[in-house]
């Protein structure tokens, strides 16, 4: 039985160590470090590792992979495959070449578009009608290899981060095992386009300050790429809160951005870039829950009005 050491930290990754565990000899599954997450600070498995342990697996988490002592164990398992799926560290040279076959990633954009640890996000912040998956060949440098395959998925307004993953994933997963018989027997991959490259690099804890003066469609492409494991955030009145849904309008308005165009019991329109306007549907006040909009037009937010500028670009 061909031989795997897979790869992989997010849920993303899950469902393809599944279906390679279900049909291949992992020999070892690699993954982060147990974090620290939630205000408790509790430390916490990754999903792949919880699912790795489930299905009694040797896992591997060194801090950092690059000359570390569970390098040098990987290497030694001498495998025919490596398969990598969102595991978020880079992968020494060394250790790709002791795949005995090749090492192949399952990689969540339509390469050469959006190189990069956030292909998904991008996706949706550039309003694009469609993302997929591909599966390339590990090099040195990042996501540059040739391609064996491709799959493509629309997308909707109704899209986020956390669907898009999700259909990545089963989706990575079917075409990784629809094709991983072919590069078994030596079907060599597709060179990318070099003058079609985009990148697409980790989003930055500022990035996640929502841009006001950006239109109201751009602005709901953020809040979407942003959920649901961040939220985006805006400065409401002097606090920071959370903008986890909100709609694009059609009527334009002259309003300056993060005026208050409309206000009701139940709904709150707020004035973007060039004229256009958003409705908020789900906020989050900073030390709260969610709530929807009627929730907090009916607390915190009772006392704004129609025409108060609300929402500053600036902290």
């Amino acid at each position: 039985m061909t031989s795997v050491i897979f790869m992989g930290t997010p849920q993303f990754a899950v469902p393809i160590l599944q279906a390679v565990a279900a049909s291949y000899d992992v020999l070892a599954v690699v993954t982060q470090p147990d974090r620290k997450v939630g205000r408790k600070q509790l430390l916490a498995q990754s999903p792949v590792k919880q699912a790795a342990l489930a299905l009694h697996l040797p896992v591997l988490q060194p801090e950092k992979l690059s000359g570390s002592p569970e390098l040098d164990q990987a290497i030694a398992l001498a495998p025919d495959l490596i398969i990598t799926a969102a595991y978020g560290q880079f992968l020494p040279t060394k250790f790709l070449n002791a795949a005995k076959i090749t090492a192949v990633n399952v990689h969540g954009s339509l390469l050469p578009k959006y190189r990069g640890g956030a292909p998904i996000q991008y996706s949706l912040i550039n309003g694009d009608t469609e993302t997929g998956v591909t599966l390339i060949q590990m090099v040195k440098k990042m996501d540059a290899g040739g391609m064996w395959a491709q799959a493509k998925l629309p997308l909707t307004r109704q899209d986020d981060s956390g669907t898009v993953f999700e259909k990545l994933s089963l989706m990575g997963r079917d075409l990784l095992m629809k094709t991983l018989p072919a590069i078994i027997a030596g079907a060599q991959p597709t060179p990318q386009d070099e003058s079609q490259v985009t990148f697409s690099p980790t989003i930055k804890k500022e990035e996640e300050h929502l841009d006001i003066s950006l239109t109201a469609e751009q602005l709901d492409n953020w809040v979407r790429a942003l959920r649901p494991e961040v939220g985006g955030y805006v400065v409401l009145n002097g606090e920071r809160v959370k903008l986890w849904a909100v709609t694009p309008l059609t009527e334009a308005t002259g309003q300056a951005p993060g005026t208050v165009v409309q206000r009701t019991k139940k709904q709150l329109v707020v004035a973007a870039g060039q004229g256009t306007m958003f409705s908020i549907q789900t906020i989050q006040p900073a030390g709260k829950a969610q709530q929807p909009i009627a929730a907090f037009l009916n607390g915190a937010g009772r006392t704004i009005k129609e025409g108060d500028l609300i929402i500053g670009e600036t902290d």
